[in-house]
C-alpha cells in the first residue's frame, strides 16, 4: 500500500518533514549526531544544519550534549526534541488513518498501471522477436 509522507510548512517559511524527524529519532537511538548522520548517509555538517533549523523553528533546543563517560559523551534529545517526534508521528498516523481508503485506491491504480506497463513491454519484446525471425 502507498505510504504517506507529510511535510509541515510553518508560517515563517521553515518546514518539518520525515527527514528531520528521522534524524531526531536516530540521534535518540544512537546517542550521537555523527552516528545518526552516517545512518542517513549524510555529512555531520548537513545533520548539524538540519538540527539547527529544527531548533530555530521550535524556538528551543532539541539536543542536549552529554559529557564524559567511557565513550567520551554523546547527544540526547531534550523534552522538546522528543515532543517534536511524538507530535509529528501522531499527525502522520492520524492523516494516514483518515486517508486509508484513498491511499488504497491509489495503490491499486499504481499496481494496475505498472502491471499494464509490464504487459506492454512483454508484448513489445515478443513482437520484436517475431520480426527478427
Amino acid at each position: 500500500m502507498a505510504r504517506l509522507n507529510i511535510k509541515i510548512e510553518f508560517e515563517n517559511g521553515s518546514a518539518l518533514g520525515p527527514g528531520k524527524v528521522r534524524l531526531l529519532e536516530l540521534i535518540c537511538e544512537k546517542g550521537s549526531i555523527r552516528a545518526a548522520a552516517i545512518a542517513m548517509d549524510m555529512s555531520y555538517r548537513r545533520a548539524w544544519l538540519l538540527l539547527h533549523d529544527v531548533e530555530g523553528m521550535m524556538g528551543a533546543p532539541v539536543l542536549a550534549a552529554e559529557t564524559g563517560g567511557h565513550k567520551g559523551g554523546g547527544t540526547q534529545l531534550t523534552d522538546t526534541g522528543l515532543e517534536v517526534i511524538r507530535q509529528y508521528r501522531r499527525i502522520e498516523a492520524q492523516a494516514a488513518q483518515s486517508l486509508k481508503s484513498e491511499l488504497s485506491a491509489l495503490s491499486r491504480m499504481a499496481r494496475t498501471k505498472s502491471s499494464r506497463r509490464l504487459q506492454a513491454k512483454a508484448k513489445h519484446r515478443s513482437l520484436g522477436a517475431k520480426a527478427r525471425t
